[in-house]
């Protein structure tokens, strides 16, 4: 899918690893880094969108399918990204899923579920990934050249301001931010930028109605994705019919307590990556990016 913006070579040479690249947001990410020239594997769950996603691109985009969550995972897909392009250079923690539910009907296997998925597999990717790059960086070092590298992750607005409904998101959001700022600390001096982009009401499975078809299967259970209508319709947002769900995730819909007057697309949240993958955010390093059209607090 061509992004708007057309394409570009500001990223030719470079290699990145996308976790939970085979659609949505991840997806939205893996074309706008192939628009500008990188080459990218992805890691994703669902193989028959995988297989969609890479056959898209000729040889400049790989897959490997895969739960993040098994030990192992994080060094077979960065060993996977540098047997098949030769190197990596940027590095987008996207993957992850909801599992919703009050605190007190909390089970510990969704608490920690959370955790495990955005906040262990990111840390388990980016020690994987450093591994590999910190020899390179420190020739490079060595050499009196710059060459930056890039980590991405991707966390919530629910980090700053709490999610009723889903602490357990909450939390493993913030435990990301956490990750991230301790991380930027620590490899400045290897020239990598450490970033996340909390993002706030984008339209995707997640953002979108909660209905029978859109669930997902981790570990053996069938987990409910989407907002149930009723909250939806406290926020001011259309409702899709249930059967269009899959078509209406790619659009933007009108959301009143949104100051644009509207949720934020997969492509608009995929642009805000791709700056900070890209060299125009060189100096940019320990942030996170908040896009979320204006919304600045919590929205039950």
């Amino acid at each position: 899918m061509a992004m708007k913006w057309g394409s570009s070579n500001l990223l030719a040479g470079k290699v990145a690893l996308v976790t939970g690249g085979a659609q949505g947001i991840g997806g939205a990410v893996v074309d706008a880094l192939t628009d500008w020239g990188a080459c990218v594997m992805v890691a994703d769950l669902d193989q028959t969108k995988l297989d969609r996603r890479t056959a898209m691109y000729s040889g400049q985009v790989g897959g490997v399918c895969l739960d993040l969550t098994i030990p192992g995972a994080a060094d077979l897909i960065v060993e996977a990204a540098w047997g098949q392009f030769g190197t990596l250079d940027i590095v987008v923690n996207n993957a992850g899923y909801a599992w919703d539910s009050t605190i007190v009907k909390m089970s510990d296997e969704q608490y920690s579920a959370m955790h495990k998925i955005h906040s262990e597999v990111p840390f388990r990717v980016m020690r994987a990934a450093a591994k590999r790059m910190i020899p390179l960086a420190k020739q490079e070092i060595a050499e009196d050249r710059e060459v930056m590298r890039k980590f991405v992750n991707v966390t919530s607005g629910a980090y700053s301001f709490g999610l009723p409904g889903a602490a357990n998101y909450a939390a493993g959001k913030a435990a990301m931010v956490g990750l991230t700022k301790s991380a930027a600390k620590e490899w400045g001096r290897y020239k990598f930028n450490v970033n996340a982009v909390a993002f706030g009401p984008i339209y995707t499975r997640m953002g979108s109605v909660q209905t029978e078809d859109n669930v997902i299967e981790v570990d053996g259970n069938k987990v409910a994705q989407g907002v149930p209508v009723e909250h939806l319709q406290r926020l001011g947002m259309d409702i899709p019919d249930p059967k269009e769900v899959e078509e209406s995730i790619t659009l933007s819909t009108p959301m009143k307590v949104c100051p644009l007057g509207r949720t934020g697309t997969m492509e608009e949240a995929a642009s805000a990556i791709l700056f900070l993958c890209s060299p125009l955010s060189d100096y940019v390093h320990g942030q996170v990016l908040t896009v979320s059209g204006g919304v600045s607090g919590g929205m039950a």
